[in-house]
């Protein structure tokens, strides 16, 4: 069976790393203009930060699979396309009104962040 966590988790490691670069050297000229550089390196740090998260609830799964740990999954995954990924595109266009959708990839990260928290106090409840 295979691990959405772990697949997710390794995409988005990757791709942290690869737009870390591109935006530090080929990108660097556009993000200044834009006066863009601290939201591209906030979007990469949040996306690195939850591939780890994944790579967590993907462990987790594998030892003791549970809906909890799958809804926490999805909600990482959501929060890092919109969260990093309004971010990114903010950079590149400067479009003031995506700023406006990054707090609902928080909202899904602070959500995945309480269904871990639940299921570390209560691991065995299958909800």
């Amino acid at each position: 069976m295979k691990n959405t966590a772990l697949i997710a988790a390794a995409g988005f490691g990757f791709l942290g790393v690869a737009l870390g670069a591109f935006g530090a050297h080929s990108l660097e000229a556009v993000l200044k203009a834009n006066d863009r550089l601290a939201t591209w390196e906030t979007a990469v740090l949040y996306q690195f930060v939850h591939a780890g998260l994944l790579l967590a609830l993907g462990i987790l799964q594998a030892m003791a699979p549970t809906r909890r740990l799958r809804i926490a999954t999805w909600l990482c995954i959501v929060g890092i396309v919109i969260f990093s990924g309004s971010l990114y595109l903010l950079s590149l266009t400067n479009i003031k009104w995506l700023g406006a959708i990054t707090p609902i990839g928080g909202l899904s990260f602070m959500a995945a962040w309480v269904l871990l928290f639940i299921h570390s106090i209560f691991p065995k409840t299958q909800s």
